[in-house]
Order: C-alpha cells, then structure tokens, then sequence
C-alpha cells in the first residue's frame, strides 16, 4: 500500500470514528424522553441500547485501525515534519510497552475517579439495591446527552462498575493521550529536561474531566466538608472548562516534544 495513502485512508477512519460517535449521541438523545417510555415502548429502546453500544464499538474500531494505519504510513513515508517525529519516537519496542502500560493505568485511575469503577465497602448491593451478585444489566433511559444508555455490572457486595457513553468516551481520549505524552516523554527527556511539564498538567486536569466532584471530595478532607461541597458545585459548573483546557494541552505537547528531538531539516535525532 501506498504510504501517502495509508496516511490518508487512516485520517478518514479516525474522522469517521468521532463522527459516528457524535451521530450516536445524537441520535440516542432522540429516545430520552421519559414519556415515551410506556410498556410497550422499553423493550424497542432496550435493543437500541444494545445497538449503541455495538455501534459504539464499531465506531472505536475504526479510529484504532485509522490511528494505526496513519501512524504506520508516517513511518514508512520518512518524511521531515512533526507528526513523522511523533511516529518514529513512538514506534520501537520499549515506547509501545511504557504506551501500553501508561494507557491501562491511567485509564484504571480515570475509571476510579469518574465513577465508571464503583468501590463502596459500606454498601452491600444485594441488600441496599436488591441485585443479584455477580449481575449487569443496560439502562436505556433516561438522561442527558451522552450519558444514556447507561451499563451496571454488579461484581462484588461492594465492587461495580458504571459505564457512561460520555466517561467512556473520554476515558479512551484521555487515556490515550497521556500515554502518547509518557511514551515520548521517556525520549524527549534525553534532550530536554523541560519537555514533559505540559503532559502532567493535562493528564492531572483529564482526571476530573468526567468528574469534576471528585476535586471537591479532595479537598474536603483538608478544608472542610461545607467547603468541598461548594468547591464541587463550583467545579461541575467548570466542566466543559475543564475538557477543553486538557485535551488540547495533551493533543499539543507531542508536538512540542517532537520539536526538541527533531534536527533543523526536521529529521528526527533519535
């Protein structure tokens, strides 16, 4: 395959992805009315759940393979810019292990903290929500854009697990990025000692992307339970400031670093 066109065909698949995403969100919005939900309606909404989920899948499918296929054809193309740098950096054998390892670590810390993964040993599922142990089911409805349907996996007495369209969504964004910045962070350090302050700075602030309460609980501990509630309340009102401080942070800092390992012809010095 044709390497300009290997890096082609990967930006459709990636741009395809994000849009059938947003067009799920969308759409699935379209059946959160709480009066459409008579007897006869939930059971045709429940197998729409099942269809958005499958579509969701589908839909971050296609953006791996493009980000792959992309990613690849910058490497096999050599040509002299950034986004060759970033590929190049992070191709070898150790930055895909640090990748790997960054990407399902920090994606376990973003699921403890936004929720998705339920740990609350004063409470007993079967007693307090009546659920069978181990059990799952899929909520369809009802709730605001991207946040229906909604999927509870009941592990544990104690342990469970949440699963938002919109934290999981996120949850991959974040998590991949701040494992690209870790990856090329180990190899930028060589050069700069500088090059990964950025990176830290989003991944903290990613964090509380899916929830911004969590800050608050933080600090209550330190400044009082009054305050931290108000703090929460303040930074849920920072939600979208908090999105869309961090993203770009992590999406422009492998550029920054790819600058510090690249040569004046734009080659890469690694």
């Amino acid at each position: 395959m044709d390497q300009s066109n290997s890096v082609s065909k990967g930006k459709k698949l990636i741009v395809l992805g994000f849009v059938a995403i947003a067009l799920l969100f969308i759409i699935y919005a379209r059946y959160q009315d709480s009066e459409l939900l008579t007897p006869s309606a939930i059971e045709a909404i429940q197998r729409i759940a099942y269809l958005f989920y499958i579509a969701l899948l589908a839909a971050f499918g296609a953006i791996a393979l493009g980000m792959y296929r992309y990613h690849k054809g910058k490497i096999e193309s050599n040509e002299k810019n950034l986004s060759t740098v970033i590929a190049l950096v992070t191709w070898n054998s150790k930055s895909r292990k640090i990748f790997v390892a960054t990407f399902v670590g920090y994606g376990i810390f973003f699921a403890l903290v936004s929720g998705t993964l339920v740990y609350q040993p004063e409470v007993t599922f079967s007693i307090h929500y009546g659920a069978e142990i181990p059990s799952g089911f899929v909520a369809p409805c009802c709730g605001e854009l991207g946040y229906m349907p909604k999927i509870i996996i009941y592990i544990t007495e104690h342990v469970g697990l949440q699963i938002i369209p919109i934290n999981l969504v996120l949850q991959v964004i974040v998590s991949y990025l701040v494992a690209l910045n870790t990856s090329i962070a180990i190899s930028a350090y060589t050069f700069s000692k500088q090059g990964s302050g950025m990176s830290g700075i989003g991944a903290v602030v990613g964090a509380f992307i899916a929830c911004p309460t969590c800050a608050g609980t933080f600090f209550s501990l330190f400044i009082g339970t009054a305050s931290g509630i108000a703090l929460s309340l303040a930074l849920a009102q920072l939600q979208t400031l908090l999105i869309a401080v961090s993203i770009p942070i992590l999406l422009a800092t492998p550029y920054i670093m790819a600058k510090k390992l690249s040569n004046p012809d734009g080659s890469c010095k690694i």
